[in-house]
């Protein structure tokens, strides 16, 4: 149990909307309830003081290379695999693994036994299956069975638009784009085509033309690297303010400014909040360069960029809550994931106790505890 009674007015919960001062009850993997004043007794139940802190769900990072991206300087490039203890001291509890660049060496067996060891440490996890290329590759030879008998695939990923992605026509895109809403229906899935957007803007012209043909591209495609340049943000913004979904990629990669910029600059633009989330391309790689501009190495895309992020809103004048929900429940609600990215009864227990500068010192997944009092108590086992 997690009460959250003010002793001034940073201690307040946001579920992600401010819900001010309210306790949380906790049972296995579950929020049994939510309210100001809870009593409950139960037998070896521990009372957590969180006076003085933010309560807000666990991050959701939509978009991570958990097997590690890289690789397209050679393979001495390949980035590392994500620990536990990294997405712990993030405040990330939720994750969507994903391929990138290197569709030979890397495998979609590796990234499900991948995201299966992270769930049996706590963290919430899926993925989505195939990478760049078209056609798509798949674990079961069938991206239709890889969603439908895969509990953890959520969808699936291709590169558009990009040089070393795939040039795939319209109709063959508008055939996987089928796929997945079908096999997410046959599932109960909300069935997600996933978009690594490269930087050529014809890809929305591509959108466009789905939605002339009835696809519902709204629902079930979400582009990501929206901020990738002046251009496919403006497209982004269209496609946006149309009721589609938009990512931002806070790790530095894969953008022309600050994620926080482009949100800023996207919520101004009249894109709704609910629309937009946020995603750290964490543990790709990213060229790190010298004083003239000339790569001297690679640099791993931090985990915690996310975070960031949410921090460099809120200095920025946004609502904590609008700030949270990019990364807590707008990604959930777009994948079709309910009770995660919410503090609510019934939702999964992810909990973040954050202080005033929104530093992390108690992480709840799954009901585990995570860490305490700032100190990170689950790890993976060879970390």
């Amino acid at each position: 149990m997690f009460p959250t009674r003010p002793e001034d007015l940073w201690t307040q919960l946001f579920a992600p909307e401010e819900k001010g001062r309210a306790d949380i009850l906790i049972a296995g993997e579950r929020i049994l309830a939510v309210g100001p004043d809870l009593t409950a007794v139960l037998p070896d139940m521990e009372v957590i003081d969180a006076s003085g802190l933010l309560a807000a769900p666990g991050l959701f990072d939509l978009h991570m290379h958990v097997t590690g991206g890289g690789g397209a300087g050679g393979s001495f490039s390949r980035a590392p695999e994500v620990g536990v203890s990294e997405l712990v001291a993030a405040g990330t509890t939720c994750v969507t693994g994903v391929l990138g660049t290197d569709v030979i060496s890397r495998s979609l067996k590796n990234l499900l036994a991948k995201v299966r060891g992270l769930a049996a440490s706590g963290i919430n996890a899926w993925m989505y299956t195939s990478n760049y290329r078209y056609p798509p590759v798949s674990i079961t030879h069938s991206i239709m069975d890889d969603i439908y008998c895969i509990p953890e695939c959520v969808g699936v990923k291709v590169a558009l638009g990009d040089t070393l992605g795939s040039f795939a026509d319209m109709q063959s895109i508008l055939m996987l784009a089928s796929d997945v809403q079908l096999a997410g229906t046959l599932s109960g899935k909300r069935g997600i085509l996933h978009v690594h957007l490269g930087d050529q803007t014809a890809t929305f012209d591509l959108f466009d033309e789905m939605q002339a043909r009835g696809y519902a591209v709204a629902r079930h495609v979400l582009p990501t690297h929206c901020g990738r340049s002046p251009e496919i943000f403006e497209r982004a913004c269209v496609f946006a303010r149309a009721g589609g979904m938009i990512d931002f990629t806070t790790g530095g990669g894969c953008a022309c400014e600050p994620a926080a910029r482009s949100v800023m600059r996207a919520l101004e633009a009249g894109v709704p909040g609910r629309s937009i989330t946020l995603s750290t391309d964490a543990h790709g790689a990213k060229p790190r360069l010298d004083a003239a501009g000339r790569r001297k190495g690679f640099e791993v895309i931090p985990v915690g960029a996310n975070l960031q992020t949410v921090r460099d809103l809120v200095g920025a004048g946004l609502p904590i809550g609008q700030a949270l929900a990019f990364v807590t429940r707008n990604p959930a609600e777009h994948l079709g994931l309910p009770g995660q990215g919410v503090i609510e009864t019934g939702a999964c227990a992810n909990v973040c106790l954050f202080t005033e500068d929104l530093v992390p010192v108690c992480v709840i997944s799954r009901g585990v505890m995570m860490m305490q009092g700032g100190e990170i108590l689950v790890k993976g086992i060879y970390e």
